[in-house]
Formats: C-alpha cells, sequence, structure tokens
C-alpha cells in the first residue's frame, strides 16, 4: 500500500498539470489534439485543395486556380477573425445568426474556453472550414472568373451564406435545435458549396469551347497528390470535430478512412465498368466523394455503414461527373457540384439512415428505430440548399454590379489566365 501511495504521489508530482486541468475544465490532450486536427484541415485548402483542382484545370490556368485558392484562404482567415467568427458562433439571435459581441474577438481571452479547449483553437480550427467551403465552389468555375470578382464574392459569400448556415447547425442556430446530425459539416460545407458553385457556373455561362474541344487536365499526377493531402487532411476534419481525444474521435478517423477507401474502388469498377479504363483520376475522384459523403456521418455512424456511405458515394459521384452533367448540359469545370452537391446530399441522408446511438448516442438514425430522424435530414438538405441558391445568386448580381462584370474577356479566356492576369507560367518547357 505504502509503494501505490508513493507511486501515486510521485505521478502527481510529475505531472502537476493533471488535477488543475480537470478543475478548471481544460483538457491539454484535446488542446494538443485540436491545434494538429486545425493544421490539417488548413494544408487541404492552399496545399491539397490548390493540388487536386490546378491539377484538374488547363494547363494555361494553372496558376490562376492556384492564386484563387490560396486568396481565398487568405481573405476568410481576416474576415473569419474579424467578423465571420461572431457571425458563426456569437450570441444566438432567433435561431438564425450570431450577434457581433465578439467582433475583433472581442470578449474573448487566453483563459476563455469552448468545451475543454481553449476558445481561440476552436476558433481556428472553425476557420480553416470556413476557408475550404468558399474554396470548394472555386470548382466550378475555374478558367473563366475574374479574380477580383472572385475576391469580392469570397468575402461576400463567406459573410452572407456560410456564416450563417454554419450558426444553424453549430453555433446554437434553428437546425441543430430542431436536431439535424452535421458531425463535421455535411450540410454547412458540401452541400452549401456543391449548390452555390452549380449557381455560379449558370450565372457565368459554359466555358468558350465546352462540349466542341476536348478540355485535358494539366496534370492528373498534380490532383492525385493533391487528393492524397486532402485524404490525409480529412482526418483532422472528421476525427477533429469531436473536439476531444477520445474513443469516438477514433472511431470518426476509421470511417473516415474505411469511408475514403471504398468510394474510390466504387467510382473506379463504375468507370471500368462503363468506360472500360480505370483511371487515376477516376479514383482521386473516388476518394474525394467518399471522403464527402462520411463527412455528417463520420461522428455518428460504425464502419459497416461506412463501406456503404462510401460505395453509394463512388457510385453516384460517377454518375453526377460522367453522366448527369452531360444529360443536363451545364458546365461545372471540375465538378464542384458533382462531387461535393450530390456525396453531400447523400451523406446527410445517410446519417439519418445510419445514425447508431451504440457509437454516440446523440444520434440515432431510422435503421435504429429512429424515423424522425431522416426527415429531419431532409427538411436541412432543403433549407440549406434553398437558402444557398437564393442567398448565391444575390451574392453574385451583388459581386457584378461591384466589379463590372463576372467573366473575363473573350480574349484573355481563349489565351489563358496565367499569362494575361498573372504574367506567369505554371512551367517553362524547352523544345528542341
Amino acid at each position: 500500500m505504502k509503494f501505490r501511495s508513493l507511486l501515486a504521489a510521485t505521478i502527481l508530482c510529475a505531472f502537476p498539470f493533471s488535477s488543475a486541468i480537470a478543475s478548471e475544465g481544460l483538457n491539454s490532450g484535446d488542446t494538443a489534439w485540436i491545434i494538429v486536427s486545425t493544421a490539417l484541415v488548413m494544408m487541404m485548402t492552399p496545399a491539397g485543395l490548390a493540388l487536386f483542382y490546378g491539377g484538374m484545370s488547363r494547363y494555361k490556368n494553372l496558376l490562376n486556380t492556384f492564386a484563387m485558392t490560396f486568396v481565398a484562404y487568405c481573405l476568410t482567415s481576416v474576415i473569419w477573425m474579424i467578423w465571420g467568427y461572431s457571425i458563426a458562433f456569437g450570441p444566438d439571435q432567433a435561431g438564425i445568426t450570431g450577434s457581433l459581441a465578439n467582433l475583433f474577438m472581442a470578449g474573448i481571452g487566453v483563459d476563455s474556453l469552448s468545451g475543454s479547449i481553449p476558445t481561440y483553437v476552436f476558433a481556428l480550427f472553425q476557420m480553416t472550414f470556413a476557408c475550404i467551403t468558399v474554396a470548394l465552389v472555386l470548382g466550378s468555375i475555374v478558367d473563366r472568373m475574374k479574380f477580383s470578382s472572385w475576391i469580392v464574392f469570397t468575402a461576400l459569400w463567406v459573410t452572407f451564406i456560410y456564416c450563417p448556415v454554419a450558426h444553424w447547425v453549430w453555433g446554437g442556430g434553428w437546425m441543430g435545435t430542431m436536431g439535424a446530425l452535421d458531425f463535421a459539416g455535411g450540410t454547412v460545407v458540401h452541400i452549401n458549396a456543391g449548390v452555390a458553385g452549380l449557381v455560379l457556373s449558370l450565372v457565368l455561362g459554359k466555358r468558350i469551347g465546352y462540349g466542341k474541344e476536348a478540355m485535358f487536365p494539366s496534370s492528373i499526377a498534380l490532383t492525385a497528390l493533391g487528393a492524397a493531402l486532402l485524404w490525409f487532411g480529412w482526418f483532422g476534419f472528421n476525427a477533429g470535430s469531436q473536439l476531444a481525444a477520445d474513443g469516438l474521435a477514433g472511431s470518426a478517423f476509421m470511417v473516415t478512412n474505411t469511408s475514403a477507401a471504398m468510394g474510390a474502388l466504387a467510382w473506379m469498377s463504375a468507370e471500368w465498368l462503363v468506360d472500360k479504363k480505370p483511371t487515376v483520376l477516376g479514383l482521386a475522384s473516388g476518394v474525394v466523394a467518399g471522403l464527402v459523403a462520411i463527412t455528417p456521418a463520420a461522428g455518428f455512424v460504425n464502419m459497416p455503414a461506412s463501406l456503404l456511405i462510401g460505395l453509394g458515394a463512388g457510385l453516384l459521384g460517377f454518375y453526377s461527373v460522367a453522366k448527369l452533367k452531360q444529360k443536363l448540359g451545364y458546365d461545372d469545370s471540375l465538378d464542384a457540384f458533382g462531387v461535393h452537391g450530390m456525396c453531400g446530399v447523400w451523406g446527410a441522408l445517410a446519417t439519418g439512415l445510419f445514425a447508431n446511438p451504440a457509437i454516440n448516442e446523440a444520434g440515432r438514425g431510422l435503421f435504429y428505430g429512429n424515423p424522425k430522424q431522416l426527415w429531419i435530414q431532409i427538411v436541412s438538405i432543403l433549407a440549406t440548399a434553398i437558402f444557398t441558391a437564393i442567398g448565391t445568386l444575390i451574392v453574385v448580381y451583388v459581386t457584378k454590379f461591384l466589379t463590372g462584370g463576372l467573366r473575363v474577356d473573350a480574349e484573355n479566356e481563349v489565351v489563358g489566365l496565367d499569362n494575361t492576369l498573372h504574367g506567369e507560367r505554371a512551367f517553362e518547357i524547352q523544345l528542341s
């Protein structure tokens, strides 16, 4: 007994923070994990998404795609810290938006906590979600939107579309109060971005030569690398959304990887069967489709459900990109709507089907005796899609008014935006 008492005293002396943390509410393990998760999600935008989208864009617009991704991250980072966080997570105003009580992060200090982590860490983590959401919209309009218009659009859209939707679901708004389940952003991020991208692409119109000439990606190798970085960062995206280093975070990590892998296999198989060639682009796209679909469900479903979610995402993503887009005739350049919008809808619905109380007692889906949850998910999908479509349309026309038009000149579009806008080229190739 003396030995045990001595050992316990030694441990407490060696780690005096343990009791302090417990009493004060701060958990150093949770904090460390969310800091790492924040870094992982940060990497997803200027590295993962830039490479993923850049490789799929045409060679003459590769740097422009990088530039638009980078500026979206930089601008959103500033907006979030000045007023975005307050709108999304400030004191609730009738379930619709947060107040401006935290403007310029007012009222938040180094000792402020959100659960078991510092509020600054929570705010930064959520900032990375806002950054990647607006950057995802870019996939619908590469090759043809003015850089200045993209900057204005980003500022307006983050403020008036993303922040309110984030508040609805995660900030104490009406959707979360209703019981909608969105663990890491199926509604807030993917449906939101996918619908916005579709609206923006329809207003901008098709690229010159679309449907009449081949538009080859600049580098499938870059896209594959970008998909790998997105996959890596997504562990912070989903597992980090638990906001704690615990078993549920581990479960979210596991189902995220499983769904991504299954999505890749499903897309590859469908493409191989239909088009007779299993492409690297298809594999990379399938990975992202599986990641998108598991995002709202990551903290609510078990591993078998993640297999079904990934399978559905891969097949739906392939159909949306390879068939639906051609049938409807819209020019979603890099398939932001086909992958993020459509697979985001599937993921939100799947959460209403497969949410398992044995994984997370906060969620119980149709297959576990709660059909109401599926209806709640449908309402959340429709409300987000309608609000985002109408709101984005307004933002688009305000942007058009402020910048004198959304689209680059036809000559610049044909020559390429890397040269005409940025005065740079992605590669210097000497031909002998």
